[in-house]
């Protein structure tokens, strides 16, 4: 069916189109069904999303990355018609099958991904395949390869380009705001691209956009980098890993993340950045993502990707049996961050040492320190105010204002009935109990742990303190506090 163009300031991110649903009758596509639109000698098929009145039977609208894709213009003819199932789809269906995956087929089904050739169901069965029957070390490469090659790069040329990532699965642990500022106070480029949380209460995206602008184009960063050394964004308005970002969302919908599009996902951003220097967090133990026994398998499984790649990359096991820090939540893990870089204030313990401890391995791995003594030498720039000197120019450089956190408009304490010592703090459930809260959505969400395991406290102290931004969250998070007991004390 001929069509006329209708270019719409409409930016999807991906190449998508939309049609009048009496068109898509005609023509026998449903919603989030594929077309394939032929101009001249190019074609491309493409998910299609159905609309009422906004567009006319005669018209196709497409999306700025459609029109770029296809060189098309306003009011000007095209084919439409149903589209096939991608090969791709083939490919995916022997995963479901336990069936290895070679380079070609791979790189196929990732560049569907990209070019919005597969519904968002279809990658779902791809994700699940994944997390069903795992994939091969040669198979991982492929997917890394294939991201990468499909995405963006930052091509930074120079030679000590670090970059730091978690595992994640802990609450607080807000290390990485941390860890960028001592190192690029040491002279370290730290171009850090974070994505925001999928099942955590929040994650370094969502916490640093409570004070500063996450989003930037390529062109944007290298200028950030270029005055303060480092930043702090969101990887997903690079267009680093388009693919990888969609993975990412399909997975937040069904609450898996398979190993494989972890070692990937996490790979395939250090490279698009250009680090040669690359430290990973694994944190382990009772609550955490995964146990002692899998984080040394996935520390041998980073550490042969990092050789692979021929990237210097090591790996660190941290304990992740209770949450870090005292803040949970973007506002209040951020104003944890700020207490610990401000030698005037005093933050959470627990969140500092790990700090000094990840940021002296990276100090030890670029030469910027002896081995042994990195700790050493990132408490010392900690301690003279240079980190945090460091971090209100990369926010600066951000357009922020650390005198500018949200605060939440409802908050509830919670104290000590009886005296006891906390033996177990529920990581999952602590978790949960920030989510009801309303994070990471509600920047001001969440909740401050006074406490961690192994304290005594007496009757009365203040054990909690949940903030939330409406009242019938306020009641929804306390009554799964008291029923649910994530902290329990004997």
């Amino acid at each position: 069916m001929k069509l006329k163009t209708k270019i719409l300031k409409w930016s999807a991110g991906v190449p998508v189109a939309m049609l009048n649903e009496k068109t898509a009758t005609k023509i026998g596509v449903h919603a989030n069904e594929r077309i394939l639109i032929v101009k001249d000698s190019k074609e491309f098929s493409t998910i299609v999303d159905t609309v009422g009145e906004l567009i006319d039977e005669d018209e196709i609208a497409v999306s700025f990355e459609l029109k770029n894709r296809l060189n098309l213009k306003h009011r000007e003819f095209v084919d439409v018609s149903l589209g096939a199932t991608p090969e791709s789809m083939v490919f995916v269906t022997q995963k479901l099958n336990n069936k290895k995956l070679n380079q070609h087929q791979i790189y196929k089904i990732i560049q569907d991904i990209v070019n919005n050739s597969l519904s968002e169901a279809e990658i779902a069965l791809f994700v699940s395949a994944m997390y069903e029957n795992g994939m091969s070390m040669h198979e991982t490469i492929f997917l890394i390869k294939s991201i990468l090659k499909l995405g963006k790069r930052l091509n930074l040329n120079h030679k000590f380009v670090v970059d730091k990532h978690s595992i994640g699965g802990i609450p607080g642990n807000r290390t990485t705001p941390i860890i960028v500022s001592i190192c690029a106070a040491a002279g370290l480029i730290f171009p850090k691209t974070s994505s925001r949380a999928i099942t955590s209460p929040a994650g370094t995206a969502d916490v640093i956009e409570t004070i500063a602008r996450v989003e930037f184009s390529s062109k944007e960063l290298k200028s950030i980098l270029k005055k303060t050394n480092a930043c702090l964004v969101w990887g997903g308005a690079l267009d680093l890993a388009p693919a990888d970002d969609k993975i990412i969302h399909i997975e937040k919908l069904l609450k898996i993340d398979p190993e494989a599009q972890l070692l990937a996902s996490i790979i395939a951003k250090k490279l698009a950045v250009g680090s040669n220097y690359i430290l990973i967090d694994i944190p382990y133990g009772n609550g955490a993502k995964v146990s002692k026994e899998h984080a040394l398998k996935l520390k041998k499984k980073f550490e042969y990707l990092g050789r692979y790649f021929k990237k210097k990359l090591i790996c660190v096991l941290t304990d992740g049996s209770q949450p870090i820090g005292n803040g949970i939540g973007p506002a209040l893990e951020i104003r944890d961050v700020l207490k610990i870089l401000d030698p005037n204030q005093e933050g959470p313990r627990d969140l500092e040492d790990k700090s000094l401890f990840l940021s002296g391995k990276i100090l030890e791995m670029t030469g910027k320190a002896e081995k042994g003594k990195g700790a050493l030498k990132a408490m010392e720039i900690l301690d003279s105010g240079e980190a945090f000197k460091k971090f209100k120019e990369i926010i600066s450089a951000q357009s922020g204002n650390i005198n500018k956190i949200p605060e939440a408009r409802y908050k509830k304490d919670i104290f000590l009935k009886k005296s006891g010592k906390i033996i177990r703090i529920d990581n999952k459930l602590i978790t949960a109990l920030a989510r009801i809260c309303g994070c990471p959505a509600d920047k001001s969400a969440g909740l401050y742990l006074y406490s961690h395991v192994g304290e005594e406290l007496k009757k009365g102290d203040k054990l909690i303190t949940i903030y939330t931004e409406s009242k019938n969250r306020l009641n929804e998070a306390v009554s799964f506090f008291t029923n649910a007991k994530p902290i329990i004390i004997s």
